[in-house]
């Protein structure tokens, strides 16, 4: 094992087209989680699916027990992997993530998934903080339109505002391009 783990925020079923809240170049992103998922296995990093429910029967999405809350087929996890559940966009809060990585002598973070303005964000940002050394493969994150104050934001702008703020002082943000030809 190496001193890197995958971190694979929620990359669920609702999110795709048919589930509750489609995210925009979900497909594109997932393919890109799909293929650096493929590279850390081959390197032997640590491998940690997110898994978010929101417990309530009447959440917008991820439902607990619902077909919406489980892992894409895409980036399902094999055995040994580690599944955590969480309830909340950052992944450590209240969860075992820290434990498990610290356990693990992880001190390198890649992060994938969704949704690039909220678990993306507040995972990163939480690593960080943390002491862990964070990578952002931005193309296999995906964001939603989002709106304020009557302002319609497009996903594309959502998710490079998101990578902007994350990039230098909270982590490095790569393409996965980039990313698998340096690693």
């Amino acid at each position: 094992m190496t001193d890197t783990a995958l971190i694979l925020v929620d990359i669920q079923k609702d999110y795709f087209n048919g589930g509750r809240w489609t995210l925009s170049k979900i497909e594109q992103a997932s393919d890109n989680a799909a293929r650096v998922l493929a590279h850390a296995r081959q390197a032997g990093d640590m491998i940690v699916h997110i898994h978010h429910e929101i417990p309530s029967e009447t959440a917008p999405f991820f439902r607990p027990g619902s077909e919406g809350a489980e892992i894409h087929p895409k980036v399902a996890p094999q055995e040994g992997e580690d599944v955590i559940l969480k309830h909340k966009p950052n992944s450590f809060l209240n969860t075992r993530l820290h434990d498990t990585l610290g356990s693990s002598g992880i001190s390198n973070l890649v992060i994938v998934g969704a949704m690039s303005q909220m678990c993306i964000d507040a995972t990163t940002r939480a690593a960080a903080d943390l002491g862990y050394k964070v990578t952002v493969v931005h193309d296999a994150c995906a964001a939603r339109d989002a709106e304020f104050g009557g302002v319609a934001v497009p996903a594309a702008q959502v998710h490079a505002a998101f990578m902007s703020g994350l990039s230098g002082t909270y982590a490095t943000v790569i393409d996965s391009a980039g990313y698998l030809a340096a690693h």
